[in-house]
């Protein structure tokens, strides 16, 4: 058990995907969890896994402290952050338009800031507050096709790193960076690209995917809300201002069956 009981989390992004996986696994471990997203099915559905849903548009600042204000209500207080709110578009450089780049930062980016912004005063009041951010591989080396989706990683990790050592001591702040997970919509939408230009089935490109990780597998939104629950819990109490790597090992360029 990670000592959760009675942490009251607002985890945004949370209907579906990763921030669904993390929001479930918190609930489970005895958080408290409200999630902020889109209306939609996903998003009413909360109640199934124990949550309560809150919408929230993170590109509307107004909005996200209405949100934040809401879900405070709804936890009866607020101790932790996790920002999963996230979108991305795979395009050359050409073919990229300003209404791609700027609805891009406007979501991961932007948004995030704007829910650190409105939240801090109740994490900081909490005196245990945790922020965590779903950064990315991509915010450290670049990669061709997600330029905006790259700088909006990386802008997030330097977002990620300037609150830490703001709120401090009472807030820890800290992110994770995973590779690019299937199990997520924006991971299949990577798969999807990737099928559509190589001709290969899904499973195909995903052993090949596989076979670039020393660990031989994909990731999965298991893997990332796992390190996200630990950097949540007091066992993480030390780290702040930390980009975590959850990427099978992918940073060591390794070579596959060199020895």
């Amino acid at each position: 058990m990670l000592g959760l009981d009675g942490r009251r989390v607002f985890v945004t992004g949370g209907a579906s995907g990763m921030g669904r996986e993390i929001a479930r696994k918190l609930r489970a471990e005895g958080a408290q969890v409200a999630i902020g997203d889109l209306p939609g099915p996903q998003l009413a559905s909360a109640d199934d896994d124990g949550l309560i849903g809150v919408e929230c548009d993170v590109t509307d600042v107004a909005g996200v402290h209405a949100a934040v204000g809401q879900a405070v209500e709804a936890l009866g207080g607020l101790d932790t952050l996790v920002l999963s709110a996230g979108i991305i578009h795979i395009k050359p450089i050409a073919e990229v338009a300003e209404a791609d780049w700027d609805r891009l930062m406007a979501v991961n980016l932007r948004g995030a800031f704007f829910c650190i912004q409105a939240a801090a005063p109740t994490l900081q009041a909490s005196s245990r507050g945790v922020i965590v951010a779903i950064g990315s591989e991509a915010g450290r080396t670049g990669s061709p096709l997600v330029h905006a989706y790259a700088a909006s990683k990386a802008g997030l990790h330097s977002v990620v790193q300037s609150a830490a050592a703001e709120l401090a001591p009472g807030v820890r702040v800290n992110a994770v960076a995973p590779v690019s997970t299937p199990g997520t919509g924006m991971g299949r939408d990577i798969l999807n690209w990737k099928t559509a230009r190589t001709g290969r089935s899904d499973d195909e490109v995903l052993a090949s995917v596989a076979q670039t990780f020393p660990l031989q597998r994909a990731c999965t939104p298991a893997d990332v809300a796992d390190v996200v629950m630990f950097l949540v819990s007091d066992h993480a109490s030390y780290m702040t201002g930390q980009i975590v790597d959850v990427d099978g090992g992918a940073a060591l360029h390794r070579i596959p069956g060199a020895q």
